[in-house]
């Protein structure tokens, strides 16, 4: 059985739904906090700091996506999951775009916990050390105790999957890290999927977070991977 580690808030009005997902992350060891509400939802959150929010888009008193948006300014640290309907390509892309993970209803119970699972493995790292120095590559620094990134002096806002996936590239310093590769080590999938446009995705939210403080850093190598310059 998998071993949880961490605590879950749910924000998901169908009773239903949020039973059945707060029975199978219980039973797999996590704890886990059900709001029916954007409201309780961030009343929840306040009281409690849970490791990662698994967030219904559509919810009686608001929009997911903005409750994520006010969980994330109020956390930085907290790991967002959408639960959703809507699967169009927008709706993903504009998700990702802030979150870490967004998974299409009806979903498998199954993968549901191993996304989350994943989530909180990428976003707490368990190979950091308390005394870690900072990584460095050119004028990039990126501290392993508060995950925070400076660029040129400059602090640099990212997301814990846009922290992974930067992370990842500085530790591979100037080689290209094959696109498969990043998807095993920083989103954890054991097999890629075919259309999966994840990597590109994030790769243009560093680019757009870290160009804007200097020359661009990430090189592309058209059909295999991406890199540092």
């Amino acid at each position: 059985m998998t071993t949880g580690s961490g605590t879950v808030l749910v924000v998901e009005d169908e009773e239903s739904i949020a039973d059945v997902l707060a029975i199978a992350l219980r039973y797999h060891r996590f704890e886990v906090m059900i709001a029916g509400t954007v409201r309780e939802g961030l009343a929840l959150a306040e009281r409690t700091r849970p490791d990662v929010a698994l967030l219904d888009v559509m919810l009686p008193d608001g929009d997911g996506r903005a409750l994520g948006r006010e969980l994330r300014e109020r956390r930085p640290d907290l790991a967002l999951v959408f639960l959703t309907a809507r699967d169009s390509p927008a709706e993903i892309v504009g998700a990702l775009g802030f979150g870490d993970d967004y998974i299409t209803k009806p979903f498998n119970i199954d993968e549901v916990v191993a996304r989350i699972t994943a989530v909180l493995r990428r976003t707490r790292p368990a190979d950091v050390l308390p005394q870690r120095p900072p990584l460095r590559y050119g004028d990039l620094e990126l501290d392993e105790t508060t995950y925070s990134v400076r660029r040129a002096g400059r602090t640099v806002e990212l997301t814990p999957t846009e922290y992974a996936l930067l992370r990842f590239l500085v530790r591979n310093g100037g080689r290209i890290v094959p696109k498969e590769q990043l998807l095993r080590h920083v989103w954890q999938y054991e097999h890629t999927p075919p259309e999966s446009t994840v990597v590109e995705t994030y790769i243009s939210y560093l680019r757009r977070k870290l160009d804007a403080l200097g020359p661009p850093v990430i090189t592309t190598r058209r059909g295999v991977g991406y890199g540092l310059a």
